[in-house]
């Protein structure tokens, strides 16, 4: 018999058994319409459809297919993988966010579980005359000559992400905790929301292709109302995104279940509909219009940093825009380089999976090209990707970052548990949806806190390697103190990786 077969024959067999039992034995027809007839017209609607194979061919088991698909990420991550496997960020790496941010204890028992020897491995070495570093004092300056208003920045800060693709509790929360430890908030390129201002934490104000929060009703850039916003005392900066690492060349993506009353009017998008931002810039099309935009930018900022953020792509096409700058005399403030494994919420698989080039290679390309340029002494350079230990900032500081952003890290500290619903709105911590029953378990109050930790113990970490390694200043590590172990036998240092 197949499995439809078995159904209707159990069915028939159960209804009539039960109506039998009703009739002598007394049994209450409650019990049946409560337990029994709710599976049976389960399964003869499963029968019926026509959109589902496995439900239609098994009535009832089918129902597992589904049910354990839905909970796999959990199952996954609870009892299948290791400390050290997990995808896209391990149980280790997520622990040490936990533990910073509710201030727990941080050290790790009986020795590290990585193995030393595997291909992959990296390290620092440490000197024989350690110094102490004082972690306060370590932040940056931000603002070429054609500055009025630079801008002293923490080596560590809140990478762009969007009211609209977080909740308002989690902006909020973010912004909380950049105040209390005087790092700056990057507002992603959804605009500035009230949740942004409320606390008044260190803003970077990101434009993107859609120019939302200062676009005409055609989408196109409004000069007097990125005026207005620009002037006012919580935007430290302005970032021009060119590009991101989930989807470079795609644009922005907000799904139209997350586009409410409150996003739609903070945009100046139509509520309920999807968000495609489009790929280019409408303001500029080559790297002399950008530029120019920029340049445009800081006067409309009354002399604010301004710069740019892109995910490298084609290498000539960066060559292009620094001889642009050499040509023009218009220098951006700071670069933002943002790898391709960059991405917090939604991105077409192809996109997030193989577009781009990831964060070293790209950051070594940046600083050297620059370099060669002779442009670094005036422009800064941001990178901004998988940035959660101190360990990865000392890295990133070796390949030429002089400050660094983070995004899923910030989100761990908020509560995030990786439960990999960031584009369906129904996030369970309350980090990524708007659904108001969902955001209201995550406490502004409490989680900004936790944001503020997590920000000071990773920043008081990478001092203390700095220190174990003789330096004092972030900018003194050198590509040749990071080492990489490429075979079981053989290492390589970064200098000897990306020349």
């Amino acid at each position: 018999m197949s499995p439809r077969q078995i159904f209707i024959t159990l069915s028939l067999a159960v209804t009539g058994g039960y109506m039998l039992c009703h009739h002598y034995l007394g049994w209450s027809y409650v019990y049946y319409a409560i337990f029994i007839a709710p599976l049976i017209l389960l399964g003869v609607w499963n029968m019926l459809q026509r959109k589902r194979t496995i439900l239609r061919n098994f009535p009832i088991i089918g129902n597992l297919r589904y049910f354990f698909e839905a909970i796999r990420p959990e199952i996954q991550q609870y009892f299948v993988e290791s400390n050290l496997a997990g995808r896209p960020i391990n149980r280790e790496n997520r622990s040490i966010v936990y533990q910073r941010a509710k201030h727990a204890l941080q050290t790790l028992p009986f020795g590290t579980q990585m193995n030393v020897y595997e291909e992959g491995y990296e390290w620092v070495n440490h000197s024989l005359h350690p110094i102490h570093v004082d972690c306060t004092k370590l932040r940056v300056k931000i603002g070429g000559k054609d500055c009025l208003h630079p801008y002293e920045s923490s080596i560590f800060n809140i990478s762009a992400m969007s009211f609209g693709s977080l909740s308002s509790n989690a902006i909020l929360a973010l912004n909380k905790g950049a105040h209390e430890g005087h790092f700056y908030h990057n507002t992603g390129e959804g605009g500035v929301s009230p949740y942004h201002l409320k606390y008044k934490g260190d803003l970077v104000w990101q434009i993107g292709t859609g120019y939302f929060g200062c676009r005409t009703k055609e989408g196109r850039f409004c000069a007097e109302s990125f005026k207005q916003t620009a002037l006012k005392d919580e935007i430290k900066m302005i970032e021009l995104k060119l590009s991101q690492g989930a989807k470079p060349g795609h644009g922005g993506i907000l799904p139209g279940k997350k586009v409410t009353a409150e996003i739609a009017q903070i945009r100046q998008i139509e509520k309920g509909k999807d968000v495609n931002s489009p790929p280019e810039h409408k303001e500029f099309a080559d790297s002399k219009g950008l530029l120019v935009f920029i340049k445009q930018l800081r006067e409309l900022s009354g002399g604010k940093p301004v710069g740019f953020k892109l995910c490298l792509g084609n290498r000539p096409d960066f060559i292009d825009v620094c001889d642009q700058m050499i040509a023009t005399g218009i220098k951006p403030d700071f670069i933002t380089v943002d790898g391709a494994e960059g991405g917090t919420g939604a991105a077409p698989l192809e996109f997030s999976n193989h577009i781009g080039t990831p964060l070293y290679e790209a950051l070594a390309f940046v600083h050297d090209t620059l370099v060669a340029k002779n442009l670094k002494d005036d422009i800064m350079i941001v990178a901004a990707g998988k940035v959660l230990t101190a360990f990865h900032m000392v890295k990133l500081f070796a390949l030429g970052a002089d400050v660094i952003n983070s995004a899923r890290g910030m989100m761990l500290a908020l509560g995030c548990i990786q439960a990999l619903r960031c584009h369906s709105n129904h996030c369970p911590t309350g980090v990524a949806t708007n659904n108001p029953e969902l955001m209201v378990g995550l406490d502004p109050t409490d989680k900004g806190t936790r944001v503020y930790c997590y920000h000071k113990e990773t920043v008081k970490a990478f001092s203390e390697i700095l220190g174990a390694m003789g330096l004092n200043h972030p900018q003194q590590i050198q590509r040749n103190q990071v080492f990489r172990r490429v075979s079981s036998v053989q290492t390589m240092s970064f200098e000897q990786i990306y020349k």
